[in-house]
């Protein structure tokens, strides 16, 4: 066994190990590939353990020549680092695999994790990508096709919401038949990319992928958010309605990009559902970092308790689908949000 080699390696493996350890603990904040790539270094240590006095006695730094050896390559950034240490650990494990018998699978482990890291890289983009997209929607409209006689009529009414200046729309429809969701969504979607809004749809992914829209909003007794994922892919939006400090925390967790908050204000959307309150949007706000709607009969009586309690975003329905003046709502809504701020 030649020490100097293994010794080396041992190093440039442990080296690499805890650079991107350090990357996916506190950039990635990734509980669980951290304590994949922590367990790796201590087993790798563990396995020369027996060799330890001859590894450190072959050590000769001073008279290797390889310490004088340019590297010609520069990482400029945080990910070339991740980079270019990923691909140091995977060098140094197959050096150690062929001159000290170290098992391959702490290898495979690496290019496993590699992936998974880069998949993580790529969440985040997009979560970030999705937080800037929701930035600036401060009035939500979920709909509602009650009181309207026909489709032209409700969707003129959603085009005459849009041009008075919502920015993101949630399809919301319980009772009709999933052909008729899919034509009379198709028809929102095409008011919304005219008015540079969101398009969501309320419970069903399935449909939500059909109408490629911007994203789902799931209740707490639909598919999780994970599948979701699976199935609309990573850029889109997943909301989940929450009525409780524990559905928040598992919310944010799970990866949701936002969350509704409510009912606040006892609603006949959901007669038999007790408000959360006020108090709730006030924990919310505190406790929770991802984008929350404030939901549940806010209208132009109470949205000034609701911004005072911390909300700055709000979702709605009868107070925008039954308006006539759709446009007064959400100036005075947003001249609220302004004083409040």
């Amino acid at each position: 066994m030649n020490y100097r080699i293994i010794d080396a390696n041992i190093n440039r493996a442990n080296e690499g190990l805890r650079c991107i350890e350090e990357y996916v603990r506190f950039i990635l904040n990734n509980k669980s590939i951290t304590q994949e790539l922590k367990n790796i270094r201590h087993e790798i240590s563990f396995f020369f353990d027996s060799s330890y006095e001859s590894l450190i006695q072959s050590r000769n730094t001073a008279e290797d020549v390889g310490t004088n050896i340019k590297n010609i390559t520069k990482e400029t950034n945080q990910n070339d680092v991740l980079r270019a240490n990923i691909k140091r650990i995977e060098e140094a494990l197959r050096v150690l695999s062929e001159y000290g018998n170290l098992p391959d699978k702490y290898r495979y482990q690496i290019y496993t994790i590699e992936k998974e890291i880069m998949e993580n890289i790529l969440s985040k983009r997009h979560s970030n990508i999705k937080q800037m997209l929701l930035q600036d929607k401060n009035i939500y409209l979920i709909t509602s096709h009650d009181n309207f006689n026909s489709d032209d009529e409700f969707l003129d009414k959603i085009a005459s919401i849009l041009s008075s200046g919502v920015k993101i729309v949630q399809y919301r429809e319980k009772n009709k038949p999933a052909s008729e969701i899919i034509k009379i969504g198709k028809s929102i979607r095409q008011l919304c990319s005219i008015y540079n809004a969101l398009f969501i749809v309320n419970d069903r992914v399935d449909i939500a992928k059909i109408l490629d829209a911007d994203g789902v909003h799931l209740g707490q007794d639909d598919i999780t958010i994970s599948d979701a994922k699976k199935i609309l892919g990573d850029d889109k939006i997943i909301g989940i309605s929450t009525h409780k400090p524990d559905d928040a925390i598992k919310a944010q967790n799970e990866g949701a990009d936002y969350i509704g908050v409510g009912p606040v204000f006892k609603t006949p959307t959901k007669p038999n559902t007790i408000p959360v309150g006020l108090e709730y949007v006030k924990w919310v706000k505190e406790n929770i970092d991802i984008p929350f709607f404030a939901i549940g009969s806010i209208n132009e009586d109470n949205f000034g308790e609701v911004v005072s309690a911390g909300a700055t975003k709000i979702a709605v329905i009868r107070a925008l689908m039954s308006n006539d003046n759709p446009k007064n709502f959400i100036d005075k809504f947003l001249m609220e949000v302004k004083n409040g701020q």
